[in-house]
């Protein structure tokens, strides 16, 4: 076991494929616009998002009066606009557990279709088939946490000014020196990984296995999250650059499936903020305690309001 660790760590250091500099700088502004466009839309992208309410089982009555937990804007909504009804032992059920049933003439519409006249059964946006819901200017749909039983009613204004002004964080200069080859190091089976959340919560995500790299002159590890159909893997992590210029709670990063031999390439360019440093109104996880690494990545997104 020792001559094998040892003929591991005398490994030459792979280098991921070569890019000429303006090809990987057009991609990488190509990669940010996408990611303007995303955010800043007004049908539902994180910036529009206007509130977020965890459902309970039972009745969640929601509208503009006051005394209602979910309170909607009274220029959208009226005092009481509808009911959603989450069936006991039903949580992240989707239609099967949860039903709407609308005040009369309350506004509430299907978003492509009619008013909503009657009760109707409600599909989360995890079960492939999202009940889009409009009420005034708010889009409405209702949030499955994934990893948990939570649902959640989201709610983002479609006439938002604060979408309409976004711009983007500034970034680190695209650099090379962090597009990193990266060895997949999987699990003997894939495992669950518990991690908290921005609510207060606990999300387990499943981990098929680790990405392992080099850099500062040494071996890092980040677990990766997916499944075997995935085509690329979900990457939390916090580094040391979060004490300075990037997100004080993490980054997020979306790493390719390794290729037949076992290797993908990490371009740590693409590392970006998750929703909650742009809303509150979010259910983002934590990085796992093994992700944060003692290595300060001078690249990708910094946080909102850091000057370049």
């Amino acid at each position: 076991m020792a001559a094998a660790a040892l003929a591991c760590s005398e490994e030459p250091v792979r280098q991921p494929p070569a890019v000429d500099p303006e090809v990987l700088a057009a991609e990488h502004e190509e990669w940010r616009e996408r990611r303007q466009r995303s955010l800043a839309n007004p049908n539902g992208g994180v910036v529009s998002w206007a509130g977020l309410w965890e459902l309970r089982e039972g009745s969640n009555p929601f509208g503009s009066d006051p005394a209602l937990r979910i309170v909607l804007p009274p220029e959208d909504s009226p005092p009481l606009a509808g009911t959603l009804h989450l069936a006991a032992g039903a949580e992240g059920a989707g239609a099967a557990g949860l039903r709407l049933v609308p005040e009369p003439a309350s506004g509430l519409a299907l978003r492509d279709g009619g008013p909503v006249a009657g009760p109707i059964a409600v599909a989360h946006d995890r079960s492939g088939n999202t009940t889009f819901l409009t009420l005034g200017s708010l889009g409405l749909r209702v949030h499955a946490e994934r990893g948990t039983d939570r649902l959640w009613l989201r709610a983002w204004d479609t006439d938002s000014p604060r979408a309409a002004a976004f711009e983007l964080p500034p970034y680190y200069p695209v650099s090379d020196e962090w597009r990193l080859a990266a060895r997949f190091d999987p699990y003997p089976e894939p495992r669950e990984v518990p991690m908290a959340d921005v609510t207060g919560g606990t999300v387990a995500n499943i981990s098929p296995g680790e990405l392992v790299f080099h850099a500062g002159g040494r071996e890092h590890r980040l677990i990766a999250f997916g499944t075997e159909t995935s085509a690329s893997y979900l990457v939390m992590l916090r580094d040391s650059t979060a004490f300075v210029d990037t997100y004080q709670l993490g980054r997020y990063m979306r790493v390719p499936v390794p290729e037949d031999d076992g290797w993908t390439v990490i371009d740590f360019n693409r590392a970006y903020n998750p929703p909650c440093a742009f809303t509150p109104h979010s259910v983002c996880s934590f990085p796992p305690r093994e992700n944060r690494l003692g290595l300060a990545i001078r690249a990708g997104e910094k946080r909102p309001g850091r000057s370049g």
